[in-house]
């Protein structure tokens, strides 16, 4: 269930350069640097005519896909989006962000140690943003914490920022341009989070991908298909 309660980017990492939202908004000719509330900004709290809630209890519910939680434009709507969070106790929400370094700028004043139902994600793709955004994300009270290697474009060491860490994701990047995937890269990653008891997904190769030393071309339509058949997932 996806929940964008606004929509609108800016480029802020190495990461973004094939960013998936800018590519999508470019084919619509839609601004993506306009930041704006969606039609959906109060879906977790819709009823049906029964008073019921819409979304059915118990559903994960992927928050803010197509912008970030945290850029700084919505600064003066996340408090109520925490307040829906906190009404729907019943639902898991999850949010990625590349701009870890601003969580700390709006929060509840019920936040204490966090929500049991809310997971945040940082996203890496080198190791300047691995020590930069890994080690705030350390600190942070927050309850359930994963890691997204993605778009990984470069061998990483994440192993001192894996406590507390309840997963972590690796994926290549999507684009006809894309900077190469090593899998030894994500297979260096993947024992990492097994020496630490982490768990770990391959979600996608690259669309340029290396694997032992030979390059491949994997069409974006393939790309989840082929990191499942490597069959490297990592469950505690």
């Amino acid at each position: 269930m996806l929940w964008n309660p606004w929509r609108g980017c800016h480029r802020v990492s190495d990461g973004c350069k094939f960013c998936y939202i800018h590519k999508g908004d470019y084919k619509r000719n839609t601004d993506t640097n306009l930041i704006v509330k969606t039609k959906d900004f109060y879906k977790p709290i819709e009823k049906n005519k029964n008073g019921e809630y819409k979304i059915k209890s118990g559903s994960i519910v992927y928050l803010c896909f197509s912008s970030d939680f945290l850029i700084e434009e919505a600064d003066e709507w996340r408090l109520e989006c925490y307040k829906m969070i906190k009404e729907r106790s019943d639902l898991i929400f999850l949010f990625l962000t590349k701009r870890i370094d601003r969580f700390e700028n709006i929060l509840p004043d019920d936040w204490n140690d966090g929500y049991d139902n809310l997971v945040v994600g940082v996203s890496v793709e080198n190791q300047k943003n691995v020590d930069k955004k890994l080690s705030i994300l350390n600190r942070l009270p927050i309850k359930h914490k994963n890691i997204v290697c993605q778009p990984l474009i470069e061998r990483i060491n994440i192993e001192p920022y894996l406590k507390d860490i309840e997963l972590v994701v690796v994926g290549g990047e999507s684009d006809i341009n894309a900077r190469p995937l090593d899998f030894d890269w994500v297979l260096d990653i993947r024992k990492q989070c097994m020496k630490h008891n982490v768990n770990f997904n391959f979600r996608q190769c690259g669309t340029n991908f290396i694997k032992d030393g030979e390059k491949f071309f994997i069409p974006t339509r393939k790309l989840t298909e082929q990191a499942r058949k490597a069959n490297i997932e990592y469950r505690k």
